[in-house]
């Protein structure tokens, strides 16, 4: 009986993956044919399903995978040296795309590729993360810091910091964003009273602050749009 060429059976399905996406971009994808559609860059003539679908039981979802460090992608099968750098420098290059697409445009009157940016770049992370997008004086962003890591908390986040940063940019806004790894990106206490500290302090220098935006899973909140924000200016501005 014949043996099938099971290399010549691996390159025709990545063919036929290829194929696909030439034709209509990832539409019709599921993730883990995203997933093995970059793998087959680095994996010469091997059959990258099986580990595509690993990768994707393991850490849940398609962003899961992206963020995951090194050390956990070298445990799944069939996941080596080669394939954990196209996977990083993919989310790197992504992060960039979008990063570029905000950088000396006017977020303010056009938020979207904004939130695009901060849910890729932030919204997926394990970890809390704190970061500060600097703006001109005519709105239009100057640049962007990851500030501080970790659970947020009173201690944890500090005015002076955020001011020589802000300062450093030459910036006559801020708008700041944080992630909840839990997904939930309702309010907590801790967040309302570290925007109403950082409001207060950016305005002491002459810097307002146009927003706050929590960012998780599967959308955003925003301070400005549910009214702490004027809230705080008018607290400042009454109290001096």
């Amino acid at each position: 009986m014949a043996q099938i060429d099971t290399n010549k059976k691996g390159d025709g399905h990545r063919q036929r993956l290829r194929e696909k996406f030439f034709q209509n971009g990832l539409a019709g994808f599921l993730d883990y044919e995203v997933v093995e559609l970059l793998l087959t860059l680095n994996t010469p003539r091997r059959d990258c399903k099986e580990s595509a679908k690993l990768l994707l039981n393991r850490f849940k979802t398609l962003q899961g995978v992206f963020e995951a460090n090194p050390e956990e992608l070298s445990r799944v099968k069939g996941v080596g040296p080669a394939n954990i750098f196209g996977l990083k420098l993919i989310k790197e290059v992504a992060d960039r795309y979008l990063q570029k697409k905000i950088i000396h445009q006017d977020v303010i009157s056009n938020s979207r590729d904004l939130i695009d940016y901060l849910r890729h770049a932030i919204g997926q992370r394990t970890r809390e993360v704190f970061a500060g997008i600097f703006l001109d004086a005519k709105n239009r962003v100057n640049g962007l810091e990851i500030l501080f890591q970790g659970t947020l908390t009173m201690s944890a986040v500090y005015p002076r910091e955020v001011l020589i940063k802000a300062l450093e940019h030459r910036a006559a806004s801020v708008i700041f964003a944080h992630n909840h790894p839990s997904g939930d990106f309702s309010p907590s206490p801790e967040d309302i009273a570290i925007t109403r500290r950082l409001l207060f302090a950016c305005r002491h220098v002459g810097i307002t602050v146009h927003e706050h935006v929590i960012t998780g899973n599967s959308g955003f909140y925003s301070f400005a749009d549910n009214g702490y924000i004027a809230e705080f200016n008018r607290e400042f501005e009454k109290n001096g």
